[in-house]
């Protein structure tokens, strides 16, 4: 079967799931079970996978799906517990003394801590913390999810401490150390090691336009749809406050890319752009003359909100110090960054405690493992949860109210996830290089509709190279996992068209950070902490134009390198 076909098939599972969240309008529980059953059609009659295969394939998928939903009940945890304790409201109350603006608190806490917790993080973590507290600020809970899945972008490239480059471009090894060995000293990298390096360096100059034009665009956009005005202007009005965050950023973003490696920046510029953008905006640096809000919830649409209300009132009170109520997350960050860094130890001891499903149904190619003390929702969420009932002196009515509406809000992502991650493991599985799993060795439903979209746009790949990046990510839910797909296709384009590797592999990299933003794992995910499930299409037709948008800067950025990187070298 031609590879066209094969392309067709793969979409009509993702097609199904967009018609009917988006089109629809269908909560994903209900889309996604439709979604994963056409993909089981596909591999079974396609792809002629064996029934017990792909019946294999959805429980490894569902034992995934129960380490994402360990990181949600998680944030949804850390919430519920500032909520009872009187955590949240004093951070409340403290970030209006920084900025009673809400253009400002979206800056502060959906780009910049966003940011630093993904460096630390990953794995959707950051907009499940970063939206409740929007939420919390008085957002409408569909702007502050559109708001921190449309962020997690730039920083996701790197990750949690560099893994999406680390782990995620592994299977070049052996191409790089092939391509070093033949070059006769014409490439500018040397080994592995070092064209890691250079992805990363490629990487913050994709992404860099879009770090400074993300965050103005996506204030207009908010305030256009979610304002009282309706207004692109009053989100523009703050240009000045974007950029002042972006350069804060940017720099340390950058010099730990280029002058350290691919584990810290994301991490250090979250943190150090945290830091410095909150100095700055007590100070009233580049901060708007006039102060925008969303107004009173009786005026918001219905649309917006869901089981989680925004909180309504002029002002907070602090029940506790500011560091008393941001010890959580103080705590967090700490946890997150000493469990993350090889050379301390406990990463390894955290990993090394796993609850492994080998050989499931048989089918010794199909295994699942949770690293029940590594997931981010275990330690620290869980962890610094209990921790806080201690350090907020919290009563056991408080406890029992918190744990009681986290569980319950779990009912629906629990669902949507199984089939969603479910359905990504049969696309991942069909690729398989064994006949008796894949008689006609055909390549993964997803490497299948890559290698359409090459074809079809031949020299102008470039454009296109960060979209399937994006794709990886759309289908996967893990810039990691794109990057693992799809990495060796982009360096097979890149050898087939002549253009440089660094570059287009860079634009994969990119690619999967910015695919989060459509991402049905993340979207779900975020859904559920903010009380929207079952609004998940809603979400991603606003989440659609930024991702289109930043796509085609960066394919602009990835031509433009390109063509210019050959003239010099030819």
């Amino acid at each position: 079967m031609s590879v066209g076909f094969l392309a067709l098939f793969s979409a009509i599972p993702i097609a199904i799931a967009l018609v009917l969240m988006v089109g629809l309008r269908w909560p994903a529980t209900k889309a996604m079970p439709v979604a994963w059953f056409a993909a089981v059609l596909a591999g079974v009659i396609f792809w002629q996978m064996p029934v017990g295969y792909v019946a294999a394939l959805s429980i490894q998928g569902v034992i995934t799906a129960i380490g994402i939903l360990i990181i949600v009940f998680g944030a949804i945890l850390i919430l519920m517990t500032l909520r009872d304790s009187g955590g949240m409201e004093t951070i409340q109350s403290g970030m209006q003394d920084i900025s009673p603006d809400m253009r400002v608190q979206a800056i502060i806490i959906g780009f910049l801590f966003a940011a630093f917790i993904e460096g630390a993080a990953g794995f959707g973590t950051p907009a499940a913390l970063a939206a409740p507290l929007l939420l919390a600020l008085g957002f409408p809970p569909l702007a502050a999810a559109v708001i921190c899945l449309t962020f997690n972008s730039f920083p996701v490239t790197f990750g949690a401490v560099g893994t999406p480059i680390i782990l995620g471009l592994s299977f070049l090894r052996d191409l790089v150390d092939s391509a070093v060995a033949g070059s006769a000293g014409a490439l500018n990298f040397t080994d592995y090691e070092s064209f890691g390096m250079l992805i990363g360096q490629w990487s913050t100059l994709l992404h860099l336009p879009m770090i400074i034009i993300l965050p103005i665009f996506m204030l207009g956009f908010i305030t256009r749809f979610f304002g009282p005005n309706r207004s692109w202007s009053d989100g523009f009005g703050a240009w000045k406050f974007c950029v002042f965050a972006a350069v804060s950023f940017i720099l340390p973003y950058l010099v730990f890319a280029w002058f350290v490696g691919p584990e810290f920046p994301s991490l250090i510029g979250g943190l150090v752009g945290l830091g410095i953008v909150v100095w700055g905006a007590k100070k009233g640096i580049a901060v708007p003359k006039d102060v925008f809000t969303f107004g009173t919830q009786k005026d918001w649409d219905p649309e917006w909100t869901g089981t989680v209300s925004a909180v309504e009132g002029s002002r907070f009170e602090a029940k506790m110090s500011q560091f008393k109520a941001w010890s959580p997350y103080i705590l967090i960050g700490i946890i997150l960054v000493l469990t993350r860094i090889d050379e301390l130890g406990l990463k390894g001891l955290l990993t090394g405690i796993t609850i492994s499903f080998r050989n499931i149904l048989g089918y010794e190619a199909v295994s699942g493992a949770i690293a029940i003390l590594y997931l981010p929702g275990t330690i620290p969420f869980m962890l610094v949860a209990i921790l806080t009932i201690f350090i907020h002196q919290m009563k056991f009515e408080q406890v029992k109210s918190a744990w009681k509406d986290a569980i319950i809000r779990m009912k629906n992502p629990t669902i949507a996830l199984f089939f969603a991650v479910a359905l990504v493991s049969i696309f991942r599985g069909s690729g398989i290089v064994d006949e008796a799993l894949n008689p006609n060795l055909y390549p993964s439903m997803p490497l299948a509709m890559a290698e359409a979209i090459a074809a079809i746009a031949g020299q102008t790949w470039p454009m296109f190279a960060g979209f399937i990046g994006g794709l990886g990510a759309f289908i996967t839910g893990s810039n990691t996992v794109s990057n693992l797909l799809f990495a060796e296709f982009q360096w097979g384009m890149a050898t087939q068209l002549d253009l440089p590797h660094q570059i287009i592999v860079a634009a994969q990299a990119v690619g999967g950070g910015f695919g989060n933003m459509v991402c049905i794992h993340n979207i779900v995910a975020v859904c559920a902490v903010v009380g929207l499930s079952g609004r998940e299409g809603l979400i991603l037709r606003k989440t659609f134009w930024p991702f289109v948008l930043y796509g085609l800067v960066v394919g602009i950025v990835v031509s433009l390198m390109s063509f210019v990187f050959l003239s010099h070298l030819y």
